[in-house]
């Protein structure tokens, strides 16, 4: 094909979708793919495949035969636990009818954009924040309002004066990522409180994307080491949306499955969306899920406690170099710092990358205040980030 028929053939789609702009962490990914020796910390995943219990969950139902069209909420036993999972965890009362499961979490916030947002609308949010959030934004067609974390007391923190200023009257939702990729800045139970009430008097709703709930590293609230959820506070008429996955906590990335939790009024919006959108997610694989919420509880203690260790080694080697700038931070399993002297975050993470087969993701990616930022993914062994760490001090001095 020519470059003139190509040319054309991007003319006759809709032009916001034809501009739409590579993944800046997916561009060094693909730079990386195939290199030998290669030590990836690019991506939000660890380097522990999924638990053979959930697994073996999975390949049970597939060789029952649940391979057939599904129910586009999710069956009955996923929302059936998932509804005692959130319950526990946010120490809120859940019931299954408010549990709608979704091709992982990306799938889950795809859809509540397509539901909240449209022409000319607003979603304010705080940032760096994980990229694709900007992109499912834009093919909704409403527009993103970056609001600016700031470091405070060697914290990540968020000015909530700034982030109610920046709502106008085109604001349909705030999108809060807590704790947050990739700085792992996370909101107090207060700040979630003074949040809930602004909405509320101005009609604004809340999409609380919470897939990090269980990686923090502090006793947060009484539930013990979990971040607050949205969900603990507010009622089941409240504009909220919270969105999760099983990626992160059970090592699930590649199986593809997340939810949602939102009124049960939007019940008949969330099914029809998925049923033009993928019509449901697979039965086998969602038994997998089942077997991951009533077993896993042990597997996700070792993750955190795993992580807990992997970001103080991180931190104590890259403080070795007199160039690296840090902020530890409070949840998640990502370290977000600068390197004085770098102000060009891809052309940075692309030299590593050649020089020490060390995958980072560049700030750039993350939006408005990311720039002359790397992140580093830190859900793996010690043993793999000591490799990676003697690759990367040397280039980094």
């Amino acid at each position: 094909m020519d470059g003139h028929m190509a040319a054309g053939l991007l003319g006759g789609i809709r032009p916001d979708i034809a501009r739409l702009p590579e993944s800046g962490i997916v561009e060094v990914v693909n730079a990386g793919r195939g290199k030998p020796d290669l030590i990836p910390l690019w991506v939000g995943e660890g380097d522990q495949p999924t638990p053979s219990f959930i697994a073996e969950a999975a390949n049970r139902a597939l060789l029952e035969g649940q391979t057939f069209y599904t129910w586009q909420r999710g069956i009955p036993p996923l929302r059936e636990a998932l509804a005692g999972y959130v319950g526990r965890i946010a120490g809120a009362t859940v019931p299954p009818g408010r549990i709608y499961v979704t091709i992982g979490g990306m799938q889950a916030i795809m859809m509540t954009m397509q539901a909240l947002v449209g022409p000319g609308d607003e979603v304010v949010l705080p940032a760096p924040v994980w990229p694709n959030i900007f992109s499912a934004v834009k093919i909704a067609g409403g527009r993103t309002v970056p609001v600016p974390i700031g470091v405070e007391n060697g914290h990540w923190r968020l000015d909530l004066d700034r982030l109610f200023a920046a709502c106008g009257p085109r604001t349909r939702a705030l999108f809060l990522n807590s704790p947050g990729n990739p700085t792992g800045w996370t909101l107090t139970a207060e700040e979630q409180k003074a949040i809930l009430d602004f909405c509320r008097a101005r009609g604004i709703w809340i999409v609380a994307d919470e897939v990090y709930a269980r990686f923090v590293y502090a006793p947060l609230n009484e539930m013990g080491p979990v971040a607050p959820s949205f969900l603990s506070i507010a009622a089941p008429e409240d504009r909220l949306v919270v969105v999760n996955t099983f990626s992160k906590n059970w090592a699930m990335t590649g199986w593809r499955i997340g939810w949602v939790v939102a009124s049960e009024e939007l019940g008949q919006v969330y099914e029809n969306l998925q049923q033009f959108n993928t019509s449901g997610v697979p039965t086998f694989l969602q038994h997998g899920a089942v077997a991951a919420i009533e077993q896993g509880e042990t597997f996700i203690q070792s993750q955190v406690d795993r992580c807990r260790t992997a970001r103080d080694l991180v931190i104590g080697r890259l403080s070795e170099s007199p160039r690296v700038r840090l902020t530890r931070p409070d949840g998640a399993f990502y370290l977000f710092f600068r390197v004085e002297g770098e102000p060009d975050s891809r052309a940075l993470a692309l030299r590593l990358l050649h020089e020490t087969n060390v995958g980072l993701a560049p700030g750039s990616a993350f939006g408005p205040g990311g720039e002359g930022h790397l992140r580093l993914c830190f859900a793996g062994s010690v043993e793999r980030l000591q490799t990676a760490m003697d690759r990367l001090l040397p280039a980094l001095s």
